[in-house]
């Protein structure tokens, strides 16, 4: 990837947008419960999708789970026409900023996914929201791609509303698959090209940090680029 120009112009045109809003306190890990129901999905790598705030961190932490072959950032739910990062950070379009995971569910199975998502990823309490990042694209969303997932994501999501790990309820939404485009190249490995950015320092070098203390048999310290 050509990044590093691109890189230094997305960060001039970016300014106080998507992923660069003001630094507040770093949220706080849940060490969430191991799923009662596995998941069941056979072998050969499989899709899965997350959307949990500003994809930078949510591709950032999967990026560092071993048996994840991919992580990329992208744009879920609205039109090929919109999915650009100016139009959906507006908040005029229908997308959230997500993350298209390839995984190998014979090293890491797809409801142990789920655990590190609800763990360290995104905050399922707060809607249409996450830390300092404020609108529907920054919904926390699950989106199924196959009926095996879409069961274990439901069956998890009632798991965690029966047990009290958070203050507030559970408004993280199980969404419809709908096409998935790849966002910009200068998002994709952002924390991985951009260690020092201040966003990635509050906010998601912490998760990483938080996903190596809780899940050390998950953790790979190296960052599995798209």
């Amino acid at each position: 990837m050509r990044w590093r120009h691109a890189i230094a112009a997305a960060a001039l045109a970016l300014g106080a947008s998507a992923c660069q809003q003001p630094l507040l306190a770093a949220e706080k890990a849940v060490e969430a419960p191991a799923a009662k129901r596995a998941a069941k999905e056979g072998s050969g790598l499989k899709t899965a999708i997350f959307a949990g705030g500003c994809f930078w961190g949510v591709e950032g932490v999967f990026s560092h789970v071993r048996g994840v072959t991919s992580a990329v950032s992208g744009y879920h739910g609205g039109t090929e026409r919109q999915a650009h990062y100016k139009l959906v950070s507006s908040g005029i379009t229908d997308h959230a900023e997500a993350v298209r995971i390839t995984y190998d569910p014979k090293v890491v199975r797809y409801d142990q996914l789920l655990r590190i998502f609800f763990s360290v990823v995104t905050d399922p309490t707060q809607l249409d929201r996450q830390g300092p990042d404020v609108g529907a694209h920054y919904r926390s969303a699950i989106v199924p791609l196959s009926t095996e997932q879409n069961a274990v994501a439901k069956a998890y999501l009632a798991q965690l509303r029966s047990v009290d790990l958070w203050d507030k309820p559970i408004v993280t939404r199980i969404e419809r698959a709908q096409a998935f485009y790849p966002a910009e190249t200068y998002h994709q490995d952002f924390m991985l090209k951009n260690p020092r950015h201040r966003y990635i320092v509050r906010w998601d070098a912490p998760k990483v940090k938080a996903l190596k203390a809780l899940y050390p048999g998950a953790y790979s310290a190296r960052f599995q680029p798209d």
